[in-house]
């Protein structure tokens, strides 16, 4: 069983604006990640931990300005916290090995696939190609990654 965790060194290889996401609970502007308008085969993953988090198969365009999906890959590495900063009431969304900040979910997504939409920051991703993840250890969610 692979493991996944918040280590110093981890830390320590984040740039700026990945430190101030995940560990400040900062949030990138919208329309300027880097993986918002990424449409390859793969998975999204913790840049701290490396626990997989996002299928590239449930990933869709929301027009929120940040990468949304419908959800998890693996609903236990996600932990939903109740957000009540900045004047209103929303649901946090962390990784639970990381505990890296990673965004927000909402109700308003696509009802066909359950009505979720998570909003995370491209600086709390890491991603990984559908043609790397075997050799990278994430093998076990190919079937969750649309064929190429």
């Amino acid at each position: 069983m692979k493991r996944y965790d918040k280590s110093p060194e981890a830390i320590a290889r984040l740039d700026q604006e990945q430190y101030r996401v995940t560990q400040e609970s900062g949030t990138e502007r919208p329309g300027t990640g880097k993986l918002l308008h990424n449409t390859e085969p793969g998975i999204y993953v913790d840049i701290v931990s490396g626990e997989p988090l996002f299928a590239s198969s449930d990933k869709y365009e929301s027009g929120c300005g940040w990468p949304s999906f419908t959800k998890p890959i693996e609903p236990a590495y996600v932990n939903e916290l109740r957000d009540s900063s900045h004047g209103m009431v929303r649901t946090e969304v962390r990784s639970t090995h990381g505990d890296s900040h990673l965004g927000h979910v909402f109700a308003d997504g696509p009802q066909e696939h359950g009505g979720l939409r998570y909003c995370i920051n491209s600086a709390s991703l890491r991603f990984i190609h559908r043609e790397e993840m075997e050799a990278e250890g994430y093998g076990e969610y190919l079937n969750q990654v649309e064929e190429v």
